[in-house]
């Protein structure tokens, strides 16, 4: 009897031993994610309401939960400073600006 196992029956449901991208362009297809990741590649950091000035559209949760996504998924790095008030900043890492830059030729199209 030949042997019916394929690799694909050991990969993840979603794909991710052929795409190992598979999760991070889930982050970036979601509402808003494009937008801020221009948004906040455009300047060095930026706080949560400096943000929201530029997505007026956009809710504060939808924001928050992108800006976690991002944070997860290694594309944002967020800093919190201990002063009165708070402040937190987010800005690209290196693997945000990347995904900015390769990003660019589309936009083109």
């Amino acid at each position: 009897m030949a042997d019916t196992t394929s690799e694909a029956s050991i990969c993840d449901v979603d794909g991710t031993c052929y795409c190992p991208l598979t999760g991070v362009i889930d982050t970036l297809s979601r509402k808003y994610a494009m937008q801020l990741v221009s948004i906040i590649g455009a300047h060095d950091s930026l706080r949560f309401a400096e943000i929201e000035d530029h997505l007026p559209t956009a809710s504060t949760s939808t924001i928050s939960k992108r800006l976690d996504e991002f944070e997860e998924a290694g594309l944002v790095s967020r800093s919190q400073y201990n002063e009165i008030p708070s402040r937190v900043e987010y800005a690209l890492t290196e693997d945000g600006d990347e995904v900015r830059t390769l990003r660019e030729p589309l936009l083109e199209g």
